[in-house]
């Protein structure tokens, strides 16, 4: 199986993505803010969204669509501001509606898992810090004159996926075990709700301020 990469090669990409899924990022809040104001179901929802953007990034990465982005300052400049302005956004909702919500009942519209996996797939997909990480760690496993790279990039793009999403789901689960205590302090849960969009504004400040070299 030609796709499959050292044993010494995974055992340190494992390690690496483990200490990378648990880094506090735009997905992580955004998991954290729903398990909090929908419970774990939503949030749970969210992370299977972000996974969906993992693989895209890692189509673009195997494929070489990432490097085309990065090299086009039009085309980064339209991927940035669209990530930029999505944040900003969540962070506008966090403020209007975070602690408004029930742990327990939910409004539809307002929980949907379709829009749940959206709102994960989209902070994931348009965020140009994620492209530029995947163009620059996952090539770190593999050879450039592997004539299976490509298969090897997309192999690691799905270990990434599954290695990261129990360490997601832990999250998940944490903040819907502290949900209920934070209902009964709702001062507490205010503050979180500004705490998570203040987070999402330096997200995107950081986002707009990110160079494509």
């Amino acid at each position: 199986m030609d796709f499959l990469p050292s044993f010494p090669t995974l055992l340190a990409f494992a390690a690496a993505t483990l200490l990378l899924a648990a880094t506090p990022g735009p997905d992580m809040t955004l998991s954290i803010s729903r398990a909090l104001a929908q419970g774990k179901k939503a949030a749970l929802f969210v992370v299977l969204g972000t996974s969906l953007g993992i693989v895209v990034h890692t189509m673009l990465v195997a494929f070489g669509v990432s490097a085309l982005i990065t090299a086009s300052p039009t085309a980064f400049l339209i991927l940035k501001t669209g990530g930029a302005a999505y944040l900003l956004w969540l962070a506008v909702q966090a403020i209007r509606y975070g602690s408004k919500f029930s742990v327990n009942k939910v409004e539809a519209s307002k929980g949907t898992p379709l829009a749940n996996i959206s709102s994960g797939f989209w902070v994931n997909l348009l965020n140009p810090k994620v492209i530029i990480f995947f163009m620059t760690f996952l090539p770190q496993f593999v050879s450039a004159g592997d004539p299976a790279v490509t298969q090897k990039l997309l192999f690691l793009g799905f270990c990434f996926i599954v290695i990261g999403m129990p360490v997601n789901a832990a999250v998940v689960f944490a903040a819907d075990w502290l949900a209920g205590w934070l209902q009964g302090n709702k001062k507490i849960l205010r503050g979180m709700d500004l705490t998570f969009a203040g987070v999402f504004s330096v997200f995107a400040a950081k986002i707009l301020l990110t160079q494509a070299r």
